[in-house]
């Protein structure tokens, strides 16, 4: 938030006028006037939108997660993939880019408390300094900027299916040139979720229809520990310190009904029951140089991530086939290590104005997935060694970027980025004594150019080269059960995905902005079904075949009443061209579509007065993924109401979510074999209290980019 100081101005006036009254009036107090510019909640840049959140009424009552749902451009689906604009997304916390992805990504965001956020960063043409496969999302911390102890406890009990309680202690302490926060937090969640599929084979005219019902209780503690020092005013040094467990207990009930030209053949029953849990072990150590006269900056990083999963799963089926029950144990210990070096530096090169920037980064990854499998026989779990499983992948990845920025009479600004990546990995599984290695390289090219007509018109164009590898689990090729009766199996023949994206956005008086972009791809790898051994099996195959896909959006933020009212509004329009890829596959599905997608924010701060804040979202998202199509669209909604007690230190916030709709997911995958529909009701919806206590200064200072580089530690 930008502070303009009137003092000096004010005192000037007031010293004449004194001069020439000082017979009469000896003294005159003078009081400071302060005018403070508040930003807009949203704002639009060349290669990024970002989201102000600090001091928002949204961040009352959620955490991380519940506010990056909320977030323009931002969807997320019922597998808690999030994607921007449509395209995949590679997620970074001060810079620092997250190791969890998928369900472990959304229960670690879960951990960061909403009040801790200053803004969110979509960065949707991101330079060459960031690893990703796509889109950027950079979510960006408060940094506390005075002196002492201070912190905040958050209490919240939400109210869905099922009760849920979450709560957090974050204590800060800054001293000279040291600085400690803790955080500490534990949920205690239950949820309940329904799914309904119907799976259709072309050649039998076959249909299975499946119903599950199934609930996971989860018990979270988790803490991190940030430590930073400045040496002088040049140097820093720090230590990230992060862990989260969950611990977790998950059971579910199938039922299942077998057609053929639409005559029931058979049915099955399964149960499923699962205990165990999942730990995140991360640090980060590192060293910054700042000089501030020269504009050099040098970041170091070096650190270590772990993670592990320890469960036992069993499931028994019946089926009006077989009247003896049959079912499967499967026991679990993965575990997961990695470890990094990374060097950025950045200054300006002489008196040229061209800015430079430019670094590179080690890293090693080295994951175990082994589970031990065991039949059911005579209501007896009987270990078996052939269908046993110990699967292992390796990964040395090195890369190196270059930028370089500068600004043409004063009217054009130019990036230009260069990124080289070089992957050399290996897979083995020791069942069978299966193996395969593979290394290549790969350049990821990047150009911005902006160009402002005027203070109130300005054009921006980029252009990105990406490249999407397959996730070291997506190699597994274990025959994995489901929950509703059909089965999962990786592919260690996968290959990476290259796609390329231009876009073009037009900025028009600092609050209507329009962007179109255009995306494309000659191969891609989704998820497919095959039969075997009659067995229904998804899994993920490279599919050749150009994919197109055309987007407009459009984005605006207005504030009325003295910018008590803010209101945010998303639109997007997208078309895709999928013509060729559908024929090179022989998919029997639409090679053409067209969506609407949208979101708004509505939020009043301090409403009659009375430090009562109120805010408002609704998104409504359709999802398409390659080969899986949504048949209706996606809508998410939520309220909410806080009320601020300032002499206490309190806060408290009523929260309603979706309550007008029950969450729901309907898509239909299409493979070769037939078409495979699946509905999905999520447990999230309800009304959730939260109580906020605050003890201490809680003056904050916003993580600036250059902030982030120098003092919030971290770039992995």
């Amino acid at each position: 938030m930008k502070i303009i100081i009137l003092s000096t101005i004010i005192l000037g006036s007031t010293f004449l006028s004194a001069q020439s009254k000082k017979d009469t009036i000896k003294q005159k107090n003078i009081q400071e006037v302060v005018v403070i510019a508040k930003k807009p909640t949203v704002e639009s840049k060349a290669d990024r939108t970002v989201f102000n959140v600090a001091n928002s009424s949204i961040l009352a009552g959620n955490t991380t997660w519940e506010v990056l749902q909320m977030t323009p451009l931002i969807s997320i689906d019922n597998n808690d993939v999030i994607k921007a604009e449509g395209e995949s997304v590679t997620l970074y916390i001060n810079d620092r880019k997250s190791i969890f992805t998928g369900k472990e990504l959304k229960e670690y965001l879960k951990t960061i408390p909403a009040e801790n956020l200053m803004k969110i960063e979509v960065i949707t043409s991101p330079s060459a300094k960031y690893e990703t496969t796509g889109e950027v999302i950079n979510i960006v911390l408060k940094k506390l900027l005075n002196e002492g102890l201070k912190g905040s406890a958050t209490f919240n009990n939400s109210q869905n299916a099922k009760n849920s309680q979450y709560s957090n202690l974050n204590i800060n302490y800054h001293k000279g040139n040291f600085t400690q926060s803790f955080s500490g937090s534990y949920g205690d969640n239950t949820r309940i979720s329904k799914n309904r599929r119907e799976n259709f084979i072309y050649a039998k005219d076959s249909l299975t229809k499946i119903a599950t019902e199934s609930t996971e209780l989860g018990k979270s503690p988790s803490f991190s520990s940030a430590s930073e020092l400045e040496l002088n005013e040049k140097n820093t040094i720090g230590l990230i310190l992060e862990f989260a467990q969950n611990n977790r207990n998950s059971f579910s009930n199938a039922l299942g009904n077998n057609y053929v030209h639409n005559i029931l053949q058979n049915s099955y029953t399964q149960d499923q029951n699962l205990s165990g849990y999942s730990r995140n072990l991360g640090n980060n150590l590192f060293y910054k140089y700042y000089d501030k006269e020269k504009n050099k900056i040098l970041d170091i990083n070096a650190g270590f991530n772990y993670d592990s999963t320890v469960d036992t799963n069993d499931r028994i089926l019946n089926s009006s086939n077989n009247p003896i029950p049959t079912g499967s144990r499967i026991i679990a210990n993965n575990e997961n290590r990695e470890y990094y070096l990374k060097a950025d530096y950045s200054q300006t090169l002489g008196k040229s104005d061209i800015a430079f920037e430019g670094g590179g980064k080690m890293d090693f990854r080295n994951n175990a997935i082994p589970y031990d499998y065991s039949n059911l026989t005579n209501n007896e779990f009987i270990f078996d060694e052939n269908r046993s499983n110990d699967f292992h992948y390796t990964e040395n990845l090195n890369s190196l970027y270059v930028n370089f920025s500068k600004t043409f009479f004063k009217k054009l600004e130019t990036r230009i980025g260069l990124r080289y990546e070089y992957i050399s990995y290996k897979i083995r599984q020791n069942v069978g004594n299966i193996e395969r290695t593979n290394s290549y390289g790969t350049f990821l090219p990047n150009l911005l150019l902006k160009y402002s007509f005027s203070e109130n018109y300005n054009l921006s164009a980029t252009y990105n080269h990406n490249l999407w590898r397959p996730w070291y689990s997506e190699f597994n090729p274990f025959l994995i059960p489901t929950d509703d009766g059909t089965f999962y199996r990786g592919n260690m023949d996968l290959q990476p995905n290259p796609s390329d994206r231009i876009g073009l956005k037009l900025g028009l008086f600092k609050k209507y902005f329009i962007s179109a972009n255009y995306s494309f791809t000659n191969q891609d790898y989704w998820d497919t079904y095959i039969i075997e051994d009659k067995k229904t099996i998804s899994m993920p195959v490279n599919f050749n075949g150009k994919s197109e896909r055309y987007s407009l959006n459009f984005n605006t933020n207005q504030t009325f009443l003295k910018n008590k009212l803010s209101v945010n509004l998303n639109l997007g329009l997208n078309y895709s061209d999928n013509s060729d890829f559908n024929k090179k596959n022989n998919l029997d599905i639409k090679s053409y579509l067209t969506n609407i997608n949208g979101s708004s924010n509505i939020s009043y701060t301090n409403l009659f007065n009375k430090d009562i804040n109120i805010n408002a979202w609704v998104g409504v998202f359709t999802q398409n993924n390659g080969n899986t199509l949504n048949n209706k669209p996606n809508v998410f909604h939520n309220m909410s109401v806080t009320k601020i007690f300032k002499d206490l230190g309190l806060e408290t916030t009523l929260r309603l979510v979706n309550p007008f709709a029950k969450l729901n997911f309907d898509n239909t995958t299409y493979a070769p074999i037939g078409t495979f529909r699946n509905f999905s009701q999520v447990d999230y919806h309800g009304v959730s209290i939260t109580l906020v206590k605050r003890f201490g200064n809680q003056k904050v200072k916003e993580n600036t980019k250059t902030d982030v580089e120098k003092e919030s530690g971290g770039g992995k």
